[in-house]
């Protein structure tokens, strides 16, 4: 018996993406994503976040195929052999980040992050942070454009531009990343356990008004975030043979 028995596809809104997604439809059988036991996208790693999102609350296996620019979660495009790529494919699961939030208003809020959390200065003043980890202050005092809070999966996205670590998707680690440091001039950030809680509280708030991102949601004059990994959220992601997520986070190591 095959592995998967319904087949949804989802593109992105570009032409090059909505044409190999027709192609596709016209030479398998398909069911609507919801009613599918496995999606294929088509698309780049945008286009990937916001499936996984989609079905966050009722994961489902993701093939993605790269009808986009870097594709880096994706795998390689072809038009034949689905059936046999899919019945081939390796898992990779990974756990989003949950991140809640008050705002200077009193309201709280709540979203998840594939690749990341971070906060970000509103305006042209620095932001001025305090950060605990599972209720201990490591940090009285940063002065910088913000932080980031990465997981494995996304340690090769925002967080490896700001000079974070790669992290192994085994690693159980989340990476800790200052976003353009000035105060401690010379940190460069911590790996912390996949485990740990994190707390920023943003001092001054009014004045020095900062915004928190969980991957494409945002919330504005945030004065307090906290974020952890939700266990027990498990996603999956599908790759060819030689081309996991951990040989793809393993690659981008060696450039």
């Amino acid at each position: 018996m095959p592995r998967f028995q319904k087949i949804a596809f989802v593109a992105s809104p570009t032409g090059y993406a909505r044409e190999a997604a027709a192609a596709l439809m016209r030479r398998y059988d398909h069911v609507p994503p919801e009613e599918a036991d496995v999606v294929v996208a088509l698309g780049g790693d945008g286009l990937m976040l916001q499936v996984l999102h989609r079905f966050m609350d009722s994961p489902k296996p993701i093939y993605g195929m790269n009808r986009g620019t870097v594709g880096f979660l994706m795998n390689e495009f072809r038009d034949d052999d689905l059936l046999e790529h899919l019945e081939n494919a390796q898992r990779s699961v990974i756990h989003p980040l949950v991140m809640d939030v008050l705002d200077t208003e009193g309201r709280s809020h709540r979203a998840r992050a594939i690749n990341e959390v971070y906060l970000l200065r509103q305006t042209h003043q620095t932001a001025k942070l305090k950060i605990a980890v599972d209720g201990n202050v490591r940090l009285d005092l940063l002065i910088a454009d913000g932080v980031l809070v990465a997981t494995a999966a996304g340690s090769t996205a925002y967080n490896l531009s700001v000079g974070g670590p790669i992290l192994p998707l085994d690693a159980k680690l989340l990476a800790l990343t200052p976003i353009s440091a000035f105060r401690p001039r010379r940190w460069r950030g911590a790996l912390l356990p996949d485990y740990a809680r994190i707390r920023i509280d943003v001092l001054d708030a009014p004045h020095r008004p900062v915004a928190a991102v969980a991957d494409h949601t945002e919330f504005r004059r945030v004065c307090t975030v906290e974020t952890s990994l939700d266990r027990a959220t498990e996603l999956v992601l599908l790759h060819d043979p030689g081309h996991s997520l951990d040989e793809r986070i393993l690659r981008e190591q060696f450039g």
